[in-house]
């Protein structure tokens, strides 16, 4: 199986053979045989070259002592060739020669022993090299399995790293979901108090309201018993009459003033009680004749009580130097629409309160305020006063003033030399011209500052003019010509209004500076929803009331505060609410007013008021023109309060305004559908179930078809 082992065995063998065989032929000495022996101690072997290479020889077979001498050459070369073939088992009948390279030499033939020997020392020389082609095999496979166990070490520590930073992030990822849920877990607990305290405010003043109903019932029965006693002369049809009078007021007002989250707007005041006598001390219903006649005997006394007192007034003024109209009580002095022209010398320190409303006084002197040094109020509006007309030092000496009213004058500038105890200052419906650096100098203590109706602009209004106002809270500057918000606000604002300008656009830094702000109205503007930057206002942690009535917007804004409570939209252009417009808002949207838009049926998504469902209590949507009620109202569990009057409404269904599902007690007060096409007779009473009385809702008039 291995014949070319043999192969080239032999010829190994022929070729180290040849040089011993030549060398036998030579004399043998010492110098050859050391020769002989180095070049053994050295490796180079029989037919080995310099380079240790084999050097071709020429080689013959010579037949043994049974195979004849004397063949040709053809002969021998036969011979040679059939030898090949049956080396392996005829190889011991024939001697290997070496074939000299020159002609005519003689070749000394090679015994069977050194035949054999030098097979012999092949194959270990063989078996060597197969050995040493083993250990060099070995040798690349334990390399190789070196580097394959190196590499499977540095997989191994690449996948336990991996598995580490697997389980790390794991482990980050669970901690951040523990933290949120327990985030949420304390949002929801928070919420659910802040909705018990005010559930528990609501029934509290509500326990308050029943109260207070109940003893101003009581008090007007006692007082009906005893105007009834006392005016028993008074005719019985009179009395009714009035008394409708004064009923029907009352109902006009509360139909008026029923919108209780109106901080821009407030209420009129209460009107007057008819004139009728004074009612005494309350008695028991069952009065004598001596104890009627002992009640009017103490109001006439009463009655001349008050002409003396009146009397006393009247003294006063005669007793004094004051200019004809003028009269004084206490502290106080008024001289209101009388004519004057200049500033009245006076000389009475005790004064607190001056009022010079409604004259013509052109200018105030220096100095002018030595004899009333006390004043705490000084009002001045309407009169005919310039800047060049007050002197520098007018008020000087007023050590104690903390009002002053300038309105309705012809000032075109601040009226320097102001006291630094001022805390209100109003020059509205003057001719101001700018607002310089220095206007406000040294009047840190001022809160209230009003400047509306004059030619203000972002032009004429130095950045620095409000730096010293370290504790303003309020702000007019309503009725002038700014384009944008004026710069420099005070870090301590609080309020500010800026109505009825020409302001187009709102910057991301406006507001930075008055993170204090609680309100804002910026009513009648230029203003549109492109151009309220998205980071103007979002962050504020205090912004609770914002008005845009009667701007350019389209759709409600985005990126409102996320502290809003109300919102007043009314006079806009506005068809759309976006989806979760409101839903970062916190604690909630409580009032939202978007009177007289252009909101229809499609304007309003199912997710407009997503984020107020818990905390709406007011929303008026009246004057546009809705065709079905917007989704999501019936989700409104605290909702006080509902217009939808002046739509184009046709039906109410029953889930659209009320939760059936809804088991608490109902919460809406007020609900108004007025001035639609719905047919009254086909609202189901269960429509209104959330509505605390039938009379709280008015559906009529409603408009024909």
């Amino acid at each position: 199986m291995r014949w070319w082992l043999v192969v080239a065995s032999l010829w190994l063998l022929v070729a180290l053979t040849i040089p011993d065989a030549q060398a036998r032929n030579r004399p043998r000495n010492q110098d050859g045989g050391t020769r002989r022996g180095k070049r053994k101690r050295d490796g180079h072997g029989h037919g080995r070259g310099r380079a240790g290479r084999s050097r071709p020889l020429k080689i013959r077979l010579v037949p043994g002592p049974s195979i004849p001498v004397g063949l040709g050459q053809n002969q021998e070369n036969t011979l040679l060739l059939e030898s090949y073939k049956n080396l392996q088992e005829q190889h011991s009948s024939y001697n290997v020669i070496p074939v000299p390279n020159e002609l005519g030499k003689a070749v000394t033939p090679l015994t069977q022993e050194e035949i054999q020997r030098i097979l012999w020392r092949e194959e270990e020389e063989h078996r060597e090299e197969e050995e040493r082609l083993r250990k060099k095999d070995e040798a690349r496979k334990k390399r190789r399995k070196q580097r394959k166990e190196q590499a499977e070490r540095q997989r191994k520590i690449v996948e336990k790293k991996r598995r580490e930073e697997e389980e790390a992030l794991r482990l980050q990822v669970e901690k951040e979901e523990e933290e949120w849920k327990r985030q949420m877990e304390e949002l929801k607990r928070r919420r659910q108090e802040e909705e018990e305290d005010r559930r528990r405010k609501e029934a509290a003043e509500r326990e308050a309201r029943e109260r207070e109903r109940k003893l101003e019932e009581e008090r007007r029965r006692q007082e009906e018993i005893l105007r009834e006693e006392l005016l028993a002369f008074v005719e019985e049809e009179e009395e009714e009459k009035q008394l409708k009078q004064v009923e029907e007021r009352q109902e006009e007002e509360e139909e008026d003033i029923w919108l209780r989250g109106d901080v821009f707007q407030m209420p009129p005041k209460e009107p007057e009680e008819p004139d009728l006598l004074p009612a005494p001390i309350p008695r028991p219903p069952a009065a004598t004749e001596d104890e009627l006649k002992e009640t009017e005997a103490a109001v006439e006394e009463a009655e001349e009580v008050e002409e003396e007192e009146n009397e006393r007034e009247v003294v006063i003024v005669n007793r004094g130097s004051l200019p004809p109209g003028c009269a004084i009580s206490d502290v106080t002095l008024t001289c209101e629409n009388v004519k004057l022209t200049y500033f009245p010398p006076l000389a009475i320190p005790e004064l607190r309160s001056l009022s010079l409303e409604g004259n013509n006084i052109s200018s105030i002197p220096a100095e002018a305020f030595n004899g009333i040094p006390n004043l705490e109020w000084i009002n001045l509006k309407k009169n005919k006063l310039t800047s060049a007309g007050i002197d520098a030092k007018a008020f000087k000496g007023l050590k104690m003033l903390r009002r002053l009213y300038l309105d309705g004058n012809l000032l075109e500038a601040v009226p320097s030399g102001l006291p630094p105890t001022l805390q209100e200052l109003k020059i509205s419906e003057n001719k101001l011209r700018g607002i310089h650096e220095n206007s406000f100098h040294d009047l840190s203590s001022l809160v209230i500052l009003e400047l509306e109706g004059n030619l203000l602009s972002e032009g004429n209004v130095d950045p620095l003019a409000f730096a010293p106002l370290i504790q303003l809270s309020y702000l007019r500057l309503g009725r002038n010509h700014f384009r944008t918000v004026p710069q420099g606000l005070p870090m301590s604002l609080l309020e500010l209004y800026l109505e009825n300008n020409l302001i187009e656009e709102i910057s991301e830094t406006v507001f930075n500076q008055t993170q204090n702000l609680n309100l804002i109205s910026l009513r009648h503007n230029r203003l549109d929803e492109t151009r309220i930057a998205p980071m103007a206002w979002i962050n504020h942690r205090n912004l609770e009331s914002i008005d845009l009535s009667h701007n350019h917007l389209y759709l409600v804004p985005s990126y409102l505060p996320r502290s809003l409570v109300h919102l007043v939209l009314v006079g806009n252009n506005i068809e759309r609410i976006p989806g979760y417009v409101f839903a970062h808002m916190d604690p909630g949207l409580e009032y939202l007013y978007l009177s007289y838009n252009k909101l229809d049926g499609e304007g309003i998504e199912p997710e407009s008021f997503f984020g107020s469902y818990n905390s709406m209590v007011e929303m008026c949507l009246d004057h546009n023109q809705l065709i079905t009620v917007p989704s999501g109202i019936n989700e409104m569990t605290n909702l006080h309060f509902l217009r939808l009057n002046n739509n184009k409404l046709r039906s109410i269904p029953d889930e659209s305004i009320c939760d059936p599902n809804h088991s608490g007690d109902a919460t809406l007060v007020a609900l108004r559908l007025e001035n639609n096409y719905i047919d009254p007779q086909k609202v189901s009473p269960s429509a209104f179930s959330c509505v605390r009385s039938s009379s709280s809702v008015i559906l009529k008039p409603q408009k024909t078809k």
